[in-house]
């Protein structure tokens, strides 16, 4: 899962991008909201934890632009605020969560669990095909599938943005801890293996390739 992290107080977002990623996490790191928009824009989260007060304008006003993309990512406000009105107005500005500043490392992740379980990054429904990311399996009527590994990731983060193109780019960000150690076949790579070991065998169709922008989750297909 990616998360990202925009706060101006340098040591703050070392700390959180350090003790999220020791947890499995991965994260991208912004200081303002020109850096934030811009990793909005080029990329998919699960969620974004972000400050109120930053250099260049509020982080309230990002909120839109992530939720426009995607529904599904959380937004996390922190903030030295600390009445309640505040916590409203973030709230009402559709974050997912508030947390006062100075907090507990420990409390702000139980926070982003529950809030990534609430958020539906957990069990993925989708009439008979069953995608459980905790446990890293698939069921289809009731029959698990045998995928594993960067496929698995691959088909439940196109899953999960199923109402999104999603280009090679954005698959490598968001899946693959370097990316830019890697070459975007191995995107092809694990997308024909999705096709062998699961639509294949099940006669079914899970990826659609968009040429020349990326790739789209069509089950089930409409006729």
């Amino acid at each position: 899962m990616r998360i990202l992290i925009v706060e101006d107080e340098k040591t703050l977002n070392t700390t959180l991008s350090e003790g999220l990623r020791e947890l499995g996490y991965q994260t991208d790191e912004a200081e303002n909201l020109k850096d934030a928009e811009y990793f909005i824009g080029i990329r998919n989260y699960d969620l974004v934890l972000t400050d109120w007060m930053l250099p260049d304008g509020s982080g309230l006003d990002i909120i839109d632009q992530v939720k426009e993309k995607s529904q599904r990512t959380a937004v996390v406000v922190v903030s030295a605020r600390d009445d309640i009105e505040s916590e409203i107005a973030a709230l009402k500005s559709g974050a997912d969560d508030y947390i006062r500043k100075p907090f507990e490392f420990d409390v702000l992740v139980a926070r982003i669990e529950a809030r990534l379980r609430f958020g539906g990054t957990n069990i993925i429904e989708i009439v008979d095909l069953i995608i459980n990311p905790d446990e890293e399996k698939i069921y289809f009527k009731d029959e698990e599938i045998e995928l594993k590994g960067k496929p698995f990731e691959v088909l439940t983060h196109l899953a999960r943005h199923r109402d999104q193109i999603v280009s090679k780019e954005q698959l490598l960000d968001a899946i693959w801890e370097e990316p830019e150690l890697v070459t975007p076949n191995v995107i092809e790579v694990a997308i024909n293996q999705i096709r062998q070991k699961m639509d294949k065998p099940l006669k079914i169709d899970t990826i659609e390739t968009v040429r020349r922008r990326g790739y789209r989750f069509c089950y089930p297909q409409v006729a």
